[in-house]
């Protein structure tokens, strides 16, 4: 509805104003400005109560307090918890934001309004910080919670099997355990932003709904904003200072460190964080999309809710993900095209064909195998996921290198059904980027992979491949600190000679003190592959002195494979070097879990 003098209470030149500005706001954009807009009215109101409850009758009252739990392994979940937690307290709510690390489970019995905001991880598995809580509402210590109100928010990513699995189990065990929903959960996939700000919105009205709009708030806060305007909805544009790669002559990997600037952007970030990139997609892809279609590039579409337009390459380009098929993609082609066999491989009892299907093709297989289309390419642009951003480990220190920020990305290619296939980001920056392009980048603060607060604090780090880049930035950053505390890496590759990254910075780290030790595993060097578990298992008894000295553990890397078998060595040492059975070892694990010694940056 547009705004006129007639329909509302503004002179002719706000309605203007307004008109023209309310399209270009993102939802989480409105959410948060009505928010503070409502703030602004209730610090306002006379005799706003100051207690955590509101009375509504003599016999009924309403909590004013919330809880939001989240459970996050990169920080998107926390940031949505922490971003959600400033709009409820714009609206009068007294709210506390929590990892659920930080939480004591047997408090959950107090609590009247619980909010769950949580990723899922790996395999459909809860992230780190949630185990011990998801395992606590699953075990028989659950007590009963018939007075708790509750709603959940899952992140996922639906190109996984086990979509927001983690969240969906939250969901379940609360409402056998008796609670009731403020709100339906809501499942997001890796484009969160707007579902996110919807459910909010939606929990927001099951908080009130006792109230019938009769009582007034107790208390009220306006939403700070951040350091700086920008973010992953407005992300700045940074400029490429270089391009190095990092793998010698021969090498069977192409790594590239790249560093870019944040000038006069005011982001800030700290050792253990990411960076978050919006990619584009490979042209030559693109023109091939459009030569099956017999498409016309240079069509004008729609790209986005706001009605922005754009040519359909440049939408194919820059705003849709094209690399990577889901089964609610499929599931939505289906209804453009009256292919049988795409209908049959969505069937019942023929997952498994899908998951084989789905696995290794991209949008072009799905054109080429179930035509014809005969959809117009907005039509079809419609269905398409948002292009997601890539986050990478920052691998330097804002305190060492002021105004920049560095990055290591191994350039993935691969063979797959009879087509090369390349890393949409890893690919733009390895073989497209050029010192002097742009591109649209964002922080993601991570609070569950820091330094620790004491600079004595021993840290042993483990980071093959590209996993070593979180370290550099620790190091960078304990130089600059001056860090009295031990340190010790483990990193590995496949060759010593040719992919060694970053081996001159580590050996002057050596040299000057601020890397105490370090040990290598070069698979491809020796006839038995050697990787960095066997190098911590020659080192065992040491590692374990270390631990028992209080020294944190840092994992970094692949999740499938490496980061599982690093957790089953360490276990491995703890239980032999501690006398210990396998359940204290874990117990032990837990406990450095708790404590924020183990952490882990694993994709």
């Amino acid at each position: 509805m547009k705004l006129q003098v007639t329909n509302s209470p503004f002179t002719q030149e706000q309605a203007d104003l307004l008109n023209r500005l309310l399209p270009t706001f993102s939802e989480s954009q409105k959410v948060w400005l009505s928010g503070y807009l409502a703030a602004s009215q209730a610090v306002s109101v006379p005799g706003a109560s100051e207690a955590a409850e509101v009375e509504l009758h003599s016999d009924q009252t309403i909590s004013k307090e919330v809880t939001i739990l989240y459970g996050s392994q990169t920080g998107n979940a926390q940031g949505v918890a922490e971003t959600g937690g400033k709009m409820l307290e714009g609206r009068g709510f007294q709210v506390n934001v929590l990892s659920m690390n930080d939480f004591k489970p047997n408090q959950i019995k107090k609590i009247q309004n619980l909010l769950i905001v949580v990723s899922t991880h790996g395999e459909g598995d809860p992230p780190d910080n949630a185990l011990s809580f998801h395992e606590f509402l699953h075990g028989k210590r659950a007590p009963k919670l018939e007075e708790l109100r509750f709603s959940v928010l899952s992140l996922g990513d639906s190109s996984y099997e086990h979509f927001c699995q983690t969240g969906k189990e939250f969901d379940q065990a609360l409402e056998e355990l008796g609670g009731t929903r403020l709100y339906p959960r809501v499942d997001c996939d890796l484009d969160y932003d707007e579902p996110a700000a919807e459910w909010f919105e939606g929990v927001l009205g099951g908080l009130n709904e006792p109230q019938r709009g009769n009582a007034a708030p107790s208390q009220a806060t306006v939403p700070q904003t951040g350091e700086t305007e920008y973010s992953r909805t407005n992300p700045f544009h940074a400029e490429i200072l270089e391009t190095i790669n990092l793998n010698g002559r021969g090498s069977n990997k192409e790594t590239t460190h790249l560093e870019l600037s944040l000038e006069e952007s005011g982001l800030t970030f700290e050792p253990g964080d990411s960076l978050g990139i919006y990619p584009e997609n490979d042209p030559s892809l693109v023109e091939l999309l459009l030569e099956e279609m017999n498409w016309d590039p240079e069509e004008i579409v729609t790209v986005n809710k706001q009605g922005d337009v754009r040519s359909l390459k440049e939408a194919l380009i820059s705003s849709f993900e094209i690399t990577v098929l889901t089964k609610p993609l499929l599931e939505k082609a289906a209804h453009l095209s009256e292919n049988k066999e795409l209908r049959e491989l969505l069937s019942p009892g023929s997952e498994e064909r899908l998951k084989e299907y789905l696995e290794g093709r991209d949008l072009l297989d799905l054109l080429h195998d179930f035509g014809p289309w005969g959809v117009s390419p907005q039509e079809f642009i419609s269905i398409l996921r948002k292009m997601p951003a890539r986050l990478y480990s920052i691998a330097s220190s804002l305190s060492a290198n002021p105004d920049e920020v560095h990055l290591t990305i191994g350039a993935l290619r691969y063979e797959s059904h009879g087509r090369e296939r390349k890393g949409v980001c890893s690919i733009l920056c390895a073989e497209r980027l050029q010192p002097g392009d742009t591109l649209p980048v964002f922080i993601q603060h991570n609070q569950n992979f820091k330094l620790p607060k004491n600079p004595d604090t021993p840290i042993i780090m483990v980071g093959p491949g590209t996993g070593i880049a979180p370290f550099r930035s620790f190091l960078q950053e304990r130089e600059e600190m001056g860090a009295e505390g031990k340190s010790w890496l483990f990193f590995g590759d496949q060759h010593f000679v040719s992919d060694f990254l970053y081996q001159t910075e580590w050996q002057k780290w050596l040299k000057n003190g601020v890397l105490t030790k370090m040990d290598v595993a070069f698979s491809r060097d020796t006839s038995e592959k050697i990787y960095v578990q066997h190098r911590m298992l020659e080192h065992s008894k040491e590692l374990f002195e270390w631990l028992q000295e209080g020294a944190v553990f840092y994992v970094c890397g692949d999740e499938k494979k490496m980061a599982h078998d690093v957790h089953s060595t360490l276990l491995e040492i703890i239980e032999k070097e501690g006398n210990m059975s396998r359940e204290k070892a874990e117990d032990y694990l837990a406990g450095m879990q708790q404590q924020k010694r183990y952490q882990r940056d694993v994709y």
